[in-house]
């Protein structure tokens, strides 16, 4: 079997990693062909997988790599509307064509032009594929549209953090002391912890975010925001913090993220589109109350387990945090509904299942 990853996102990286483990736990002889600098973060090699590193997926130096890898395969499963656009003539330029399975992770935000050539680029890619697996109901409707052959819910679920990920407690160190000895380290000891992830980007909303944080400067004691994560808006965001005198601190690439969240009182995800985000699955599974925008995959994921605003609203967004932050039943409550929610979600083996039982049925038809 051989998985195509179009970039380095790390939802679908650590999903590709899962899958690759699950599978090859089961006999199956797995390639996976991704971008060279996700092995060293996801380890593919150390779960018995091949890896084949790949140039950008516009790369024709790509192309020939992935050609290479798939003579033989039984199943191309791609990961991403890039990856399927890779494997799509890779595929259909062979006398024997393996099934091709694709995995849409994420709707593009595109307008113009560019939204007319995504527009086309999905179409290609769905209807290709012998299955689609969309993320979301609203993904799996799409493909459905463009007029998949067979469009499903994808089964897919966050792994359990891997081990060595987050750094082990010292003898004595419980989880409440690691909690404040990571707060104390953010200078949060005796104020709230306000705490978002992400790629610092206009469409993952961490401008509303800031706007939102105005309010937040009244409250007593006033919550520090800590943001990690880069990206093209980093230093337009830290010229906001600066000149506004936001209590935000932007902490750039962290290796701590699950720490960090672990030591908030909330998290908030404020993106325009998320499909199963790992961050409030993991906000959820943590017992972390979590704000977040009611786009996509968000509200049937978290289900009534975390407070949902619209994207963009800058006021409703403070006013959930602030809310959650004067109200400490309010939190335990959402604390417990995660957990609960948490639960209901498919497990790395049940996920592995349903897919190697689609992967039967394509290698195993009349």
């Amino acid at each position: 079997m051989v998985q195509v990853v179009g970039s380095g996102s790390a939802r679908t990286c650590a999903h590709v990693r899962s899958l690759a483990a699950g599978l090859v736990a089961r006999g199956v002889r797995v390639t996976v062909c991704a971008p060279h600098a996700t092995e060293p973060d996801y380890g593919f090699t150390d779960v018995g997988a091949r890896f084949v590193p790949l140039a950008d997926c516009t790369d024709p130096e790509a192309a020939v790599a992935l050609r290479a890898v798939c003579g033989d395969a039984d199943v191309v499963h791609a990961h991403g509307l890039r990856a399927g656009a890779l494997a799509v003539p890779v595929l259909y330029g062979r006398r024997r064509r393996a099934p091709l399975v694709v995995t849409w992770h994420a709707r593009t935000q595109a307008a113009g032009a560019r939204a007319r050539l995504m527009w086309l680029l999905e179409r290609r890619v769905v209807r290709a594929a012998r299955v689609v697996f969309g993320t979301t109901s609203d993904l799996v409707d799409r493909a459905r549209r463009h007029g998949a052959r067979d469009a499903r819910l994808a089964p897919v679920s966050v792994p359990v953090p891997r081990a060595g990920s987050a750094r082990p407690p010292r003898p004595g160190e419980g989880a409440d002391g690691r909690r404040e000895k990571t707060r104390a380290e953010l200078g949060v000891t005796g104020r709230p912890l306000v705490f978002a992830i992400g790629r610092l980007a206009p469409r993952q909303g961490f401008g509303t975010l800031l706007t939102a944080s105005r309010a937040w400067r009244g409250l007593e004691p006033p919550p520090l925001l800590a943001v990690a994560g880069e990206g093209p808006d980093r230093a337009a965001l830290q010229r906001r913090v600066d000149d506004e005198e936001l209590p935000v601190r932007l902490l750039g690439r962290r290796g701590d993220a699950l720490e960090l969240l672990a030591a908030a009182d909330v998290a908030v995800l404020p993106a325009r589109w998320e499909g199963r985000a790992v961050v409030a699955q993991e906000a959820l599974r943590a017992g972390v109350p979590l704000v977040a925008t009611a786009v996509g995959g968000l509200p049937e994921l978290v289900g009534d387990a975390a407070l949902l605003v619209p994207y963009g609203d800058a006021e409703a967004l403070a006013d959930a945090v602030a809310g959650l932050l004067a109200d400490p039943a309010r939190r335990r409550s959402l604390a417990a509904a995660g957990r609960a929610q948490a639960a209901t979600w498919p497990s790395e083996d049940e996920t592995v299942a349903q897919v190697l039982s689609v992967y039967d049925e394509l290698t195993q038809g009349p």
